[in-house]
């Protein structure tokens, strides 16, 4: 079967757009570590150009050319013809998944797109790895598992959530509160409703809304990933802006206009640095004198190139004392990018361990990542020996400081 067949192929706009320069291919992860053609963003693009056209099949070379890309988009960041390749491959791995049917595939979207947005379903398996956690029963766990495992922060299952704060009339943000970041990273969510408040928000999280379907689109699931955007679009329909707390999830909020009658919450969607950062600038959040020691920043794809966010996580760590530490200007992938560690565990662990040598060779022992993803890939390379946050959580630990 030739040519695309979903609603949610790639268009000849986006595909036209490539104009084959290559100055893609040494800001390509994948092409880094293999060197190939068919591992770059230009070679998958041609072939995305090749089955639109019909000249050759949707076949298993094309899915693993598609499957294999980790979706960083660090292309997208050069590229002069601003092809939106993240686009592109959302709507060719749909294709795969409509043309290419496999039984775990479909497992693996029902689990993306019904079963990780299921608020009670994320409590249980919260209690199960908090339980497996204090029992030390890491070790039963399956390799692929196990070294992710320990990379996850020690699950609390009694951060009760604040609710709406009331406070001096900067008006109402609506907080998208996340499928993993309120189960497994509820602090994060807990520092962006104070320092918001603080700031002089109302915050509300409201109890419609659901995940944000990042992690289904990224795996070709669009059809469960439209569903979640649609009801999170309803969700968010009166507030004046909306923030994520996480990076991948800010970042596929913003493209919501992909999608139906999403355009209105891509608009005013804003990562939570984005914000925090603001705050700091205007004078409603302040500056702290006292010096707190060097922290390595490492950039979230979906931040730094998805977003174009880069100052923003260094002004509100160097407002909370810090000095911030570049270790890669290139801001090359983690290895982490979703699930892609446990669909390719081989070359996420190869990244994961470039990026631990990275921060490693900064001497920093203190180290500031913006998505859940990223900051499990990081405590999973680089273990005890380093501390791992969000910067908002820094910021905010160095306000509560009495010293300050």
């Amino acid at each position: 079967m030739a040519g695309w067949v979903t609603e949610f192929r790639p268009t000849r706009d986006e595909l036209s757009a490539c104009v084959h320069c290559g100055l893609c291919l040494p800001h390509c992860p994948t092409f880094r570590l293999t060197g190939l053609e068919t591992a770059s963003p230009r070679g998958r693009l041609a072939a995305m150009s090749a089955v639109a056209a019909g000249i050759v099949e949707l076949d298993a070379d094309f899915e693993e050319a598609m499957s294999f890309c980790l979706n960083c988009r660090a292309c997208e960041a050069v590229c002069p013809s601003l092809v939106p390749y993240g686009r592109a491959m959302e709507g060719a791995r749909a294709e795969v998944a409509a043309q290419r049917p496999r039984l775990r595939r479909r497992v693996r979207h029902f689990a993306l797109g019904r079963l990780l947005p299921s608020r009670r379903l994320m409590a249980l398996v919260t209690a199960v790895i908090a339980l497996t956690q204090r029992l030390r029963l890491q070790r039963l766990l399956p390799a692929r598992l196990r070294s992710g495992f320990g990379g996850l922060r020690p699950m609390k299952t009694d951060l009760a959530a604040t609710g709406p704060r009331v406070a001096g009339g900067l008006g109402r943000v609506g907080m998208l509160t996340g499928c993993v970041m309120d189960s497994w990273f509820g602090e994060v969510n807990r520092a962006a409703e104070v320092l918001l408040t603080r700031a002089g928000y109302e915050v509300f999280s409201p109890p419609s809304q659901t995940c944000c379907g990042a992690l289904a689109a990224h795996d070709g699931a669009m059809p469960e990933a439209t569903r979640l955007a649609r009801k999170n679009v309803e969700a968010f329909r009166d507030f004046e802006f909306v923030v994520a707390t996480a990076a991948g999830c800010s970042a596929h909020l913003r493209e919501y206009d992909h999608f139906g009658n999403g355009e209105s919450l891509a608009e005013k969607s804003r990562d939570i640095t984005e914000v925090v950062a603001g705050l700091i600038e205007a004078g409603r959040l302040p500056r702290l004198e006292q010096f707190r020691g060097e922290v390595a920043v490492q950039d979230p794809c979906h931040l730094r190139h998805a977003q174009r966010v880069f100052a923003a996580p260094r002004t509100i760590l160097s407002a909370a004392g810090y000095t911030p530490v570049e270790i890669d200007p290139d801001g090359l992938c983690c290895g982490a990018a979703g699930i892609y560690s446990l669909l390719r565990p081989a070359a996420s662990a190869e990244l994961g361990r470039r990026k631990a040598d990275q921060v490693r060779a900064s001497g920093a022992k203190v180290v500031a990542s913006a998505n859940p993803g990223c900051e499990i890939q990081l405590r999973s390379h680089l273990g005890p020996t380093h501390r791992i946050a969000h910067p908002i959580e820094f910021y905010l630990e160095a306000l509560s400081d009495p010293r300050t």
